[in-house]
């Protein structure tokens, strides 16, 4: 049965109960995807950005489109017009497929996978999720690979609110991680408190230096 398929005979009926939606019309649907892939460093290497190039015609079976830089910005070395990206949208059947292939085959085979985070999805209903390794799609040969790289997707939907897309996403078979994201913050925030009470402590063993060798001082004269 096909992504398409399953929605109509089986998401419908379970969104119009849990959102208390009798048109459904009004139900929220999957509406595009996105697929993107930046060259960075690739840029400036014409086997590297071709690579990139198949690696999104494999994927997602189009011609991507390129996306060029709408101004110098001489840090990174980028001039006006040059491509920095090249993109893929995809609608109707082949977004279907796609979205069905991404959710059961792509991310499981993501190493740690325990589903897309909550926190990457927007308050407009719209899920944007980074992958670090292109090689989670089955059409990429490990073997073949020279370098790995990144992809991004962007699943855009017609939900109001983020919780309509979690439970749209839920009633197509997509796993959802409440683990929100804490660990990198707290490790941050804590590093940052450590280090402000070690300057803490370091200003006032000086200043405990500073006051003994004044009051030193003071008793030899």
């Amino acid at each position: 049965m096909s992504l398409k398929t399953y929605y109509k005979k089986e998401s419908v009926p379970k969104l119009k109960s849990e959102l208390k939606i009798k048109n459904e019309l009004d139900l929220p649907k999957l509406l595009k995807v996105i697929v993107s892939v930046g060259l960075s460093n690739a840029r400036f290497d014409k086997n590297e950005t071709k690579e990139r190039l198949e690696t999104l015609k494999k994927i997602t079976g189009q011609n991507p489109i390129p996306l060029r830089a709408k101004k110098a910005i001489s840090n990174f070395k980028i001039r006006q017009g040059q491509i920095i990206a090249y993109m893929v949208t995809l609608r109707g059947e082949k977004m279907y497929d796609f979205i069905d292939k991404f959710i059961n085959v792509a991310l499981p085979r993501i190493r740690d996978f325990r589903g897309i985070h909550s926190y990457s999805i927007d308050n407009n209903g719209n899920i944007s999720i980074g992958i670090k390794e292109h090689i989670a799609f089955p059409e990429i040969k490990i073997e073949e690979v020279e370098k790995m790289h990144g992809l991004g997707v962007t699943i855009v939907t017609t939900s109001k609110d983020k919780e309509e897309s979690i439970k749209l996403l839920k009633s197509i078979g997509a796993v959802i991680s409440d683990e929100k994201r804490k660990k990198d913050e707290d490790d941050r925030l804590e590093s940052i408190e450590d280090l402000r009470q070690k300057r803490e402590t370091k200003s006032k063993e000086i200043k405990t230096k500073l006051d003994n060798k004044e009051i030193k001082e003071g008793e030899e004269e």
